[in-house]
């Protein structure tokens, strides 16, 4: 929020340094101890040289028929200047950049410097501006530009020779804070001022609006208002002004508005923005002839109600049952706390005004806000909580500031609904809390001025601390709310430093925690670079490569944008996207890896189950060609990726894994995917992403495997440990078999593990043949059996033995043939 500390002095007494130092010094404090700062400064950045002049000649250029030679005045001297303003004529008050003056280029947003220039043969010493043309963005301008120079009204009370900049307001001292959701007091002037009148010891004195005249009649003889129910608003108030003029708002008001972020419209609606600023109470203002019916209702939308957005604009379909409306008859005035008709608002015309203060459900107006996309400076305010014992009264000081303003009459009392008298919110907590929690040693006189220093009441019996909190701060709820305001009134930086005391624990990682790093550092360790993926994507990508079963689809009730609409339920698919995305920049060759979680509905009436997963792709060459003979290009395949599984199935530590011929994966090409299981539990599964998903995105080969981490995790009962070298030396026999062509290589190599003796160490798989004086449906399969003892040196009768037992296994099981 923008906070003029100017404008906020009117609420301190004595009031706040606004040196530049000083203003300095506040936003470190502001940081420190209450929330971040944007931003601090003025609104004229850097401008200079800016003065108010008033122009006693306009002749036309003898030599254009848009431009215009005037003379105008400064104070001191007559100055020429030639200007293309449509709306220049004598008499006004406007601004001059003076010959040496700088201002902020529209276009470029640099500064740049006014100099002495000749416009078809007429000298000009200056430029007169508009308000655009001097550092206010368009957002906040009362006028286009196109509409030509600003003018001071003449009750502005500025004088030729005024510096420009300080009447308008631009050298006002800023500070720009980014709060928190928890301090909704901070959104007004009057929740600023208790706030740095607690850091700075300063004084708080509200401020009083002087009582306009009053009506001949009271409000509710004008207008009633009911409530469908307390859950929608637990109060609403109208307040009725009569007779008043609408025209533009004076210099003061405009000036607090545009410097805070705010248009200017007229002096209705600029009033009740001011009071937005000062109370933090949204307001909303009709004109009162205008209403179809004098009762106004605070209702939900029903089936088919729209709210109009004015003449030749498309209107705003309402969610039945959802959205909080205030009806004026069936008419639809307003979205509340967010969006009315303009059929419905203050105009030039208007002689009577209706002003409405509700105490809305902030949950349904975050909802309808979003759902629309209709984010107000009221609705920012109602969603976080507004201070419900203040807006009878903020609706009385905007009413008289109306009044004031527009020459209007308030009609007696206010028309109300709602309102029961609520209990205020009261803490109560042992004294000794504080010094407990914040580690220091305040006495009771020093916590009770911490606290007083805040405006609350709080009072001690007996060790215990009873504080009412006042309405304006929603976020004092509980004991610790009281402890953390006490601490940072204290001082952060005076909070003594301790060890913890009790029984300390030395830190440690799970084991699960262990696995999934290790996983991290095994894919690096082959090759793979870490990707990582949006959780949210579309529901055709969050179950295109799943594990095992189908899942229903877990959607978001409000996505963000529609490609992110559905929690994922595999990795392969965010990889997917990554591949796409470097291959559209001539990426040809990549591995990459995510280890993340998926999210797994099965149950509609519980939390989705979160799992974690690890899953990589490989793309292009394992090996690029060059200009030497001996390195040759070699692409990757599906034994590429298939070993680098294995190795880190290997390095994690789960044993007993095989790979079985996949039946079925949605997207994987039907001949080269293996399923892959440790013992009887599925761990995922490794193959090729299918040609025909492939070539819909124009995408090259892409292997890939995709593992649940959660069996793994459960599978791995070891940890890899060093093993030393053994110092003797190993044996090997090579192993030739014929054997049916429809064995699994799987089978063999699981048989001769089970058989082979406690010395086998490695078993290579090096030739398959099927070829010319192999018998039809048979197959030649070779391996070679290394063996070594790592405590003695092997003896070839011992490996011998063992070797036998091998080959009579596979005899007798598979019906080998030993070649």
């Amino acid at each position: 929020m923008k906070t003029n500390l100017k404008w906020l002095n009117d609420y301190l007494t004595p009031g706040l340094d606004l040196s530049e130092q000083a203003i300095l010094d506040l936003a470190q404090q502001i940081e420190l101890t209450a929330v971040e700062i944007e931003e601090v400064g003025q609104a004229a950045a850097k401008q200079d040289g800016l003065v108010v002049v008033r122009v006693d000649e306009v002749k036309d250029h003898p030599d254009s028929d848009h431009l215009h030679i005037t003379q105008v005045f400064d104070g001191q001297e007559q100055i020429q200047v030639v200007t293309g303003a449509p709306n220049v004529a004598e008499g006004q008050l406007v601004i001059l950049a003076s010959v040496g003056s700088h201002i902020i280029d529209r276009e470029s947003g640099e500064m740049v410097k006014i100099r002495k220039a000749k416009l078809r043969g007429e000298v000009s010493y200056g430029m007169l501006s508009a308000l655009q043309e001097i550092g206010l963005p368009d957002a906040v301008c009362p006028e286009p530009i196109e509409n030509g120079i600003y003018v001071f009204d003449e009750k502005a009370g500025v004088n030729p020779g005024d510096d420009a900049l300080e009447v308008l307001g631009l050298k006002d001292p800023m500070v720009d804070t980014d709060l928190t959701p928890n301090r909704a007091d901070l959104l007004s002037m009057r929740g600023m001022a208790y706030e740095l009148a607690a850091m700075t010891n300063q004084q708080v004195q509200e401020q009083q609006v002087s009582e306009a005249p009053v009506s001949a009649t009271q409000a509710v003889d004008q207008v009633t208002v009911t409530s469908a129910s307390q859950s929608l608003a637990t109060g609403v108030a109208l307040s009725v002004i009569n007779d008043l003029t609408v025209e533009k708002s004076p210099l003061a008001l405009q000036r607090r508005l545009w410097t805070s972020g705010i248009k200017p419209t007229n002096n209705v609606l600029d009033a009740m923005q001011e009071q937005l600023l000062a109370t933090g109470q949204p307001l909303a203002a009709f004109d009162l002839a205008t209403l179809p019916d004098s009762n106004l209702t605070v209702r939900l939308a029903e089936e088919g109600e729209v709210l109009g957005q004015g003449d030749g604009e498309e209107t705003i379909a309402l969610r039945a049952g959802q959205d909080i409306v205030l009806a004026s008859g069936s008419q639809v005035l307003a979205l509340a706390g967010i969006q009315q008709d303009p059929n419905f608002a203050v105009s030039e015309k208007t002689r009577d005004v209706l002003l409405v203060a509700g105490q809305y459900n902030p949950s349904l107006i975050r909802q309808a806000a979003r759902r629309h996309g209709l984010r107000s400076a009221s609705s920012f305010r109602l969603e976080r909580g507004i201070d419900r014992s203040n807006t009878q009264t903020a609706l009385a000081s905007a009413a008289n500031c109306i009044a004031l303003l527009a020459n209007g009459k308030v009609a007696a009392g206010q028309a109300l609904v709602g309102f029961n008298q609520e209990e205020q919110v009261t803490i109560t907590m042992p004294l000794g809390r504080f010094n407990q929690v914040l580690g220091t040693s305040l006495t009771e006189d020093e916590i009770l001025m911490l606290l007083r220093k805040l405006a609350l009441d709080v009072s001690v019996d007996q060790g215990k601390l009873t504080a009412v909190i006042p309405g304006r701060r929603t976020d004092l709820r509980i004991p610790a709310d009281l402890v953390e305001e006490v601490g940072r009134l204290y001082g952060y930086d005076n909070l003594p430093t301790a060890l913890i005391d009790g029984q300390s624990t030395a830190g440690d990682l799970t084991g699960r925690q262990k696995k999934i790093r290790a996983s991290r550092q095994i894919m690096q360790a082959l090759g793979f670079d870490q990707a990582i993926s949006y959780a949210l994507m579309t529901p055709e990508k969050a179950t295109a490569f799943n594990i095992g079963a189908d899942h229903p689809v877990l959607a978001l009730n409000y996505p963000m944008s529609s490609d992110r609409t559905t929690a994922r339920q595999n990795l392969l698919s965010g990889l997917i996207d990554d591949v796409a995305y470097n291959v559209a920049r001539s990426v040809k060759n990549m591995a990459l890896y995510e280890q993340g979680r998926v999210f797994l509905n099965d149950n509609a009436a519980t939390q989705p189950v979160e799992q974690e997963h690890l899953a990589a792709v490989l793309v292009g060459s394992i090996a690029e060609s060059t200009w030497q003979p001996v390195v040759k290009e070699r692409e990757v395949d599906f034994y590429a990726m298939k070993g680098r599984v294995e190795s880190y199935l290997e390095n994690i530590g789960i044993e007993n894994v095989t790979f079985k011929a996949a039946k079925e994966h949605q997207n994987m090409h039907p001949g080269q995917t293996a399923d892959i299981y440790a013992g009887s539990v599925y761990l995922g599964y490794v193959g090729q992403v299918h040609p025909e998903f492939l070539a819909k995105q124009k995408l090259p080969a892409i292997f890939a495997f995709e593992l649940n981490l959660e069996e793994m995790i459960d599978v791995a009962k070891r940890d890899n440990a060093y093993q030393p070298i053994s110092r003797y030396p190993q044996i090997t026999r090579d192993l030739a078999i014929l054997v049916d062509a429809d064995l699994a290589n799987q089978e063999v190599v699981d048989l001769i593990w089970q058989t082979a003796g406690q010395h086998l160490k490695t078993v290579s798989f090096f030739d398959l043949y099927t070829g010319q004086g192999t018998p039809e449906n048979k197959k030649s399969l070779a391996y070679q059996l290394t063996y070594q003892d790592q405590n003695d040196t092997l003896v070839e009768e011992k490996v011998t033995k063992d070797f036998a037992k091998v080959q009579t296994a596979l005899v007798e099981k598979f019906g080998a043939e030993i070649r």
